[in-house]
């Protein structure tokens, strides 16, 4: 019984099914390149509600600083997607 505490579990290196490698790479990039467009947008919009609510409406310039953090977040997490998931994994 003790062999089977002392037993190497398998650990494999990830490999891509054949011909598909190439296709989640560009996947991932058009994914990668839309979140980057979708965050300049972001910060293009955050900007836009603080100079419309600069003069008596307070709340959108408020609502578009608060923006700003979540969308800098957002880019930090889409630039160092695959830092993150190779630490975890």
């Amino acid at each position: 019984m003790s062999w089977l505490l002392t037993a190497a579990i398998p650990n494999p290196a990830p490999v891509a099914p054949p011909g598909l490698g190439e296709a989640v790479n560009t996947l991932l990039g058009w994914l990668k390149w839309g979140g980057l467009v979708a965050g300049v947008a972001g910060l293009l919009v955050c900007a836009i509600m603080m100079m419309i609510g600069r003069r008596n409406r307070s709340a959108v310039a408020a609502d578009g600083a608060a923006g700003i953090p979540w969308v800098l977040g957002g880019l930090t997490i889409i630039a160092f997607s695959a830092a993150i998931v190779g630490a975890v994994v």
